[in-house]
This record gives structure tokens, C-alpha cells and sequence, in this order.
């Protein structure tokens, strides 16, 4: 049978994608006080969070961290896939918030206060598609 996972990551990438840059855009107008460098902010990590999203995806579909021959509880699992994203996605938003507001104080706190939000909605995204089977020839309880 043919591997449609790609089809779900794409789905998730879309959704993900949806909820960070609105996120972004919000932290970012707030602690520059400027709505348009929020907006730009907001939409230019859409294209580099797209893809390293996507590609986050892939490899954590790939990883199996089985021990003794029982998988890593879900729970646990998307913990670890949580912080694996906040850091990547977190490296990207202050590199981006610098390059368009010329401020590296200012993406330090975007990126500072994106931790804490994103974390979160990042953990009930997954939870969230946790429970969805689209994309899946067999449910996986990874």
C-alpha cells in the first residue's frame, strides 16, 4: 500500500503554519509597538517555517524510539517533538525579527516570549492531531 503520510504532514504543516503566524504576528507587533514590522514578520517565516516544519515532521515520522520493543508513550513523544520544534522554530523567528526590525534586542524578546506561547500551542496542535487519522493507513500509538 502506498505511503500517504505525506499527505497528513502536508495537512499539518498547513494548520501549524496557520496558528504560529498569527502568534508571531501578535508577539511581534506587540513588543515593537509596530503592526506593519509585525505583519512582516509574520508572513516572511511562513515560507522558511513551512518547510523546516514539514521537514521536522518527516524525521520525527522516522524516528522510532522504541525501547525493549515498546514505543516512547505519546505523550512523552510529542514533549519531545514540542521542544525539538520550539528551538528550531525559535532560531528562525529572532533571525527573521532582527533582519526586518534591525533590532536584536527586539528578536530576542520575540523570540523569548514565543517560547511560551508556541510551546503551548505547539502541545495542543499535536494532542490535537494526535486523534485525527487522515494521512494514516493504520493508526500509529506512537
Amino acid at each position: 500500500m502506498a505511503d500517504i503520510s505525506y499527505k497528513r504532514h502536508i495537512a499539518k504543516t498547513i494548520t501549524w503554519r496557520v496558528i504560529g503566524t498569527i502568534d508571531t504576528i501578535i508577539l511581534s507587533w506587540v513588543v515593537t509597538g509596530n503592526p506593519l514590522a509585525g505583519l512582516k514578520i509574520g508572513l516572511a517565516e511562513v515560507t522558511t517555517k513551512s518547510i523546516l516544519y514539514y521537514l521536522h515532521e518527516r524525521v520525527w515520522f522516522k524516528i522510532n524510539l522504541s525501547k525493549e520493543g515498546v514505543l516512547l508513550e505519546s505523550r512523552k513523544r510529542h514533549l519531545a517533538k514540542t521542544i525539538t520544534w520550539r528551538v528550531i522554530g525559535t532560531i528562525d523567528t529572532m533571525t527573521l525579527a532582527w533582519i526586518i526590525s534591525g533590532n536584536p534586542l527586539a528578536a530576542l524578546h520575540i523570540g523569548l516570549a514565543e517560547i511560551i506561547t508556541k510551546m503551548i500551542l505547539y502541545y495542543v496542535h499535536e494532542r490535537a492531531w494526535y486523534k485525527i487519522n487522515f494521512g494514516l493507513t493504520q493508526r500509529n500509538k506512537n
